[in-house]
């Protein structure tokens, strides 16, 4: 669920076709949904993929139960997408992501020039797996992944 034409649309479709995977891109906003869900479903989806984006995390409750409705697994960047009914999540700790930005932020005011500033990347990483939502998409979770999982939520 992202943009068509966006860059990370498009790095996302080349790394699939790399792994022979078919991925196609549902655009949506607030409004539509359903509709996205129910024409990726209509389609063939096997599974939605949760774009890093403020339309999906802002309804990550109708998107878990739009996705249980097709009976679609759901993975997501965000840990509130997974604890509202997502099957699971696999990224950056916003709680780091944040308190660096306030660093950045911190020194921006006190005068730094931005362009001096280094590009960070994300160190921590979070995977999360809803066995709740497994049990009810009636998925068996290999024992060696949930080993895996910073967390499980049963």
């Amino acid at each position: 669920m992202y943009r068509r034409g966006s860059a990370w649309a498009a790095k996302v479709i080349a790394d699939s076709s790399l792994l022979g995977v078919d991925l196609s891109i549902a655009e949506t906003g607030s409004n539509n949904i359903d509709a996205a869900i129910a024409s990726a479903n209509a389609s063939g989806a096997q599974c939605l993929v949760g774009a890093f984006d403020g339309v999906v995390l802002g309804n990550a409750k109708d998107i878990a139960e739009i996705a249980m409705k097709y009976r679609l697994p759901t993975i997501f960047a965000f840990r509130q997408n997974v604890e509202l009914g997502g099957l699971m999540m696999y990224g950056a700790r916003l709680t780091d992501l944040s308190r660096r930005a306030a660093y950045f932020v911190d020194r921006i005011l006190k005068g730094a020039d931005p362009g001096d500033m280094p590009i960070e990347q994300p160190t921590k990483f979070d995977f999360i797996i809803n066995l709740k939502t497994a049990k009810a998409l009636s998925l068996e979770i290999p024992p060696s992944l949930l080993a895996r999982a910073d967390e499980v939520i049963e």
